[in-house]
């Protein structure tokens, strides 16, 4: 059965907005023919900003100290408990304080090259011009980067790359730069600019006469639902990796604010894009609901090897070095271990298994640094790997295994970030925009401050120079039937009482997904899934057991939607992976490799961006494509070795 039998193919969908010329000025162009809000006229103009994590916290602060009235929501106890929190390693930059050769022109190729052309130039060399004046920004915050003894910020390698940009504080990256972001989001709060809703979940985007005009949300405290509105709206969400049930997200990380908005009609780019990332701790067993991640800056020190017996049942430290597969080291000598994450992580699964895993050793390290070397630049994450597993990392080698990690599908957004809604703005990795078929380590953390703190603000304003808009109220037709459908749809989730748990449906979903649509796709597997998937709703929608009301603070109630939501989004998952009969970065089809089992490309009949069109629940998507062109880097095999 072919292909198109699961979906229709639409009109072509183009990015209008990306300007042409010198690809080296073509941000500095885009701003300065955007129109602007003069600073009187900001304070009437209002803006919502879903999301506080570093493209939310920055974008609602930024935009704030612009002098726009700024709504913030975030369903977490405090802005500063976002899951860009748990990012560890470090964040890219083109500063070249190494003198290595680095440039933005470098940060450029190594980026669309990491994302195996699958994404767009234009964007994603505003990201690495732009990167320069993130460290600035940071720094002026108070940033803690590290420092060499001279002074300067020190740095180190991630993978995909030949150069030392990735800045870094300690093991705790993202958490000290979200505290920047934070610290100048309570600024904002405290003098009035910003109106922060925590413990306030968004459920559904108002669209009114066409035009992105507000949210409906439920405070998970008390279980009120009410709307909220302004002159835009900014989705700065995350990603959807837990529609695995076991990824390095946080549990609480969701699909529903894009979902919702792509069933309102904004259009869905390249969902089977999933970043499998290869060093994480290995399942323990069935208890689990979340994986922990072991940061990528680990394999700067740590050196990836398997017993070369996959039956030598020895512990680590007594199988001799002869006896080890440095496989990395062998496939990939010009990288090593620090290969991008899809190529590592497809490596390690083709010479291991989940139960045995790999090893990351430290040992080589340790002694020709020393421990207390080793410990100041990884010593809470050998901490937090002790604590989780037992075993001391400086003695024992850390056991890792791949497992999901990042999306680099979301809402399709053009140069301007804007959705095909108008007034609806998507940011950070709830976008699809910069990172193609993979993502390159340390770059999640530079698009979501770059989106945040300099491209929405530089942006926007073209869109609210036509505002403010007509008064709506929840008197308004579209907004009242909006709200009736969400509070239709909490009541339902109450009133099937029936007798399987929220989370043994999304542990099944999740299992099907990782054999399915994991790290290999295969068509015959594809197909099974999009056969259970359907059957596996409506069972949800007939037994699903939710107890309590909505009335008051029901984790089950927000576990419930989350995961209906999730039962929509992974059939669409499938469908593109299906319809890409192709291999790249992230996503693999056994049909699709060469000879030696890396993954081959099809650029004659696939260098688009998929985009799709939201039919109804269970009806064939419309496919629109964006076609790719590359001027500046020559799409080629990418070659790590």
């Amino acid at each position: 059965m072919p292909a198109h039998d699961l979906y229709t193919e639409g009109a072509p969908i183009a990015d209008d907005r990306a300007p042409t010329g010198p690809i080296e000025s073509r941000w500095d162009r885009r701003r300065f023919s955007a129109r602007l809000v003069n600073p009187a006229n900001r304070r009437n103009r209002g803006v919502i900003v879903v999301g506080t994590g570093l493209a939310g916290g920055a974008a609602a602060a930024t935009l704030a100290e612009l002098g726009y009235q700024v709504k913030s929501f975030c369903y977490q106890d405090s802005p500063r408990r976002a899951h860009s929190i748990a990012a560890q390693g470090g964040i890219n930059a083109a500063k070249n304080y190494r003198n290595d050769g680095d440039s933005v022109h470098r940060l450029f190729y190594d980026t669309v090259k990491g994302g195996d052309f699958r994404s767009r130039e234009s964007n994603v060399h505003r990201l690495a011009q732009i990167s320069v004046e993130i460290i600035d920004q940071c720094v002026a915050q108070g940033v803690p980067f590290a420092r060499e003894y001279g002074g300067l910020l020190d740095t180190r390698s991630f993978g995909g790359a030949q150069v030392s940009r990735t800045f870094y504080a300690r093991g705790q990256t993202g958490q000290q730069l979200l505290l920047g972001a934070y610290q100048a989001l309570e600024r904002q709060i405290a003098a009035g600019r910003v109106e922060m809703h925590p413990r306030t979940e968004m459920l559904d985007l108002i669209v009114v006469d066409g035009r992105a005009r507000g949210i409906v949300v439920r405070d998970l405290v008390s279980g009120a639902v009410s709307t909220h509105f302004a002159d835009a709206v900014v989705l700065a969400t995350g990603g959807y990796g837990n529609v695995f049930h076991l990824s390095t997200n946080a549990k609480g990380c969701n699909a529903t604010a894009i979902w919702r908005a792509h069933r309102r009609g904004a259009l869905f780019a390249n969902p089977c894009f999933t970043q499998i990332h290869p060093t994480c701790i290995p399942i323990s067993g069935e208890h689990q609901s979340k994986l922990t991640l072991m940061s990528e800056s680990l394999r700067n020190d740590g050196r990836v090897w398997v017993p070369r017996d996959p039956h030598d049942t020895r512990a680590p430290n007594d199988i001799l070095e002869a006896d080890r597969d440095y496989f990395l080291e062998r496939m990939y000598p010009s990288f090593g271990n620090l290969v991008p994450r899809d190529i590592a992580s497809r490596a390690a699964k083709n010479i291991s298994d989940e139960k045995r895993g790999v090893y990351l050793d430290f040992a080589d390290a340790v002694k020709r640094l020393g421990a207390l070397a080793v410990e100041q630049r990884y010593g809470n994450l050998f901490e937090m790997y002790q604590r989780i597993t037992g075993d001391d990392p400086y003695t024992t080698p850390m056991r890792i295994y791949p497992a999901v990690h990042y999306t680099m599908g979301g809402l399709w957004v053009d140069y301007d970030l804007r959705s095909t809604i108008p007034g609806l703005y998507v940011i950070g990795e709830a976008n699809f925009s910069d990172h193609g078929a993979n993502r390159l380590g340390a770059s999640a953390l530079m698009q979501g401050l770059a989106d945040g703190y300099f491209v929405l603000p530089g942006v926007i304003g073209d869109y609210l120079a036509d505002a403010p808009f007509d008064t709506v109220d929840d008197s308004h037709p579209a907004v009242a039937d909006t709200l009736s459908e969400v509070r239709g749809r909490v009541k339902t989730l109450l009133a099937v009482d029936g007798d399987r748990t929220v989370e043994s449906f999304h542990r099944e979903l999740g299992r099907l997904m990782w054999d399915e649509c994991g790290m290999e796709r295969d068509e015959a597997g594809l197909r099974k899934a999009l056969e259970r998937i359907p059957e596996l709703r409506d069972e949800f929608w007939q037994r699903v057991k939710v107890p309590g009301t909505g009335e008051r603070l029901n984790q089950e109630l927000e576990k419930a939607g989350r995961v209906a939501d999730f039962l929509e989004l992974a059939e669409l998952m499938c469908v593109d992976a299906v319809h890409r009969a192709e291999s790249c970065g992230g996503h693999f089809r056994s049909e699709s490799q060469t000879p030696d089992g890396e993954a081959l490309r099809d650029d004659a009949n696939y260098a688009y961006v998929a985009a799709w069109e939201y039919t109804g629940v269970g009806q064939p998507p419309v496919l629109h494509k964006e076609e790719l062109t590359f001027e500046h880097v020559t799409p080629s095999t990418r070659s790590y070795s």
